[in-house]
């Protein structure tokens, strides 16, 4: 006798409709592959989740890789957009003046060149004019070069933006701890599994094997322009840029960003559509849950009434302000 199909509940579809909102584009694989044509990202991997959810997974996490296989070029706001499938993370590009601002810079080069190369299809070749990174995990600085080798002029130029503390965080968790942690992920996010309904399915984030990202070429560009406190400014192409710090969040080291203009709030990775870890088995710093809701208490008070929408580097917006707040 075969075992039923377990279906997840559909009932509330508002994720779904979020997850396709403003799509511009799809890609029509979306696959990266680096000079020597080897695979650094391969999102059709996950195809089998197209199907109804099997009696081996729990239907939330079907439900959670049905959302999140969702790929392509998105418009967030007006002059806001996102690359979402060509890595773990989401790639924002914010258009100014003459170019583009672009934050978090996904894992490898591979893929964020491929993300400007898509974005640059579908809305014309805008010069890079600054990088901001969120914060110190590296799946949003790790492409840096990607970007930088296609912008105008010297990248020491461009400003390259990050919280105070960004460099002395990533070198604790990625070289301090790193090898160690890289080895309990394998554990903790079964990615030595193989793939598919009956071992390794979606680690909810996006999809991914481990926490590992891209496969891609990972190169640390360091920031030469810092963010020292909440209320910083920068005009950047004609842009308004305000930022909060929230250390101690998701990350140790990490900034909210938000463009007053656009009533466009980025949250970085403090609030995602999945419930973070506090406690990581794969051995990251514990954060404190209690600071972390003040910063979110704060972000709040300073943007809640004055964002119209809600986007981070993971996942899809969320838009109103009774949704938001």
């Amino acid at each position: 006798m075969s075992s039923p199909v377990i279906q997840p509940s559909f009932q509330d579809n508002i994720d779904f409709v979020n997850a396709e909102r403003g799509l511009v584009a799809s890609l029509h694989t979306c696959l990266v592959k680096n000079e020597a044509g080897q695979s650094v990202w391969n999102n059709e991997d996950y195809n089998f989740l197209q199907g109804d959810c099997p009696s081996t997974v729990n239907p939330k996490l079907w439900r959670q890789g049905q959302l999140t296989r969702k790929q392509g070029l998105f418009e967030v706001t007006k002059g806001v957009y996102q690359v979402r499938g060509l890595d773990i993370s989401n790639m924002t590009l914010l258009e100014g003046k003459t170019g583009v601002i672009v934050l978090d810079v996904l894992a490898s080069t591979e893929c964020v060149a491929a993300a400007l190369g898509f974005y640059r299809t579908h809305r014309g070749h805008r010069s890079v004019q600054a990088v901001i990174y969120s914060h110190s995990h590296y799946d949003h600085f790790g492409g840096a070069q990607g970007v930088l080798s296609t912008a105008t002029g010297d990248q020491r130029e461009i400003p390259i933006i990050a919280p105070a503390g960004f460099m002395e965080a990533v070198l604790k968790e990625n070289i301090v701890v790193g090898p160690a942690m890289r080895r309990r992920a394998v554990f903790m996010f079964g990615g030595s599994l193989p793939l598919g309904p009956h071992a390794h399915v979606y680690i909810s984030l996006h999809q991914a094997r481990s926490v590992a990202a891209s496969s891609g070429t990972t190169i640390i560009v360091p920031p030469n322009d810092t963010i020292n406190e909440t209320g910083d400014e920068r005009i950047i192409d004609g842009v308004r840029v305000a930022f909060q710090m929230v250390p101690e969040t998701e990350a140790p080291c990490e900034i909210n960003v938000f463009f007053p203009h656009q009533r466009a709030l980025y949250i970085a990775e403090c609030a995602t559509h999945t419930m973070h870890n506090v406690i990581t088995l794969r051995g990251a710093q514990v954060q404190d849950a209690k600071k972390w809701s003040k910063h979110l208490d704060e972000t709040l008070d300073m943007y809640g009434l004055d964002s119209d929408v809600v986007f981070s580097g993971h996942h899809w917006p969320t838009w109103g302000h009774d949704n938001i707040i």
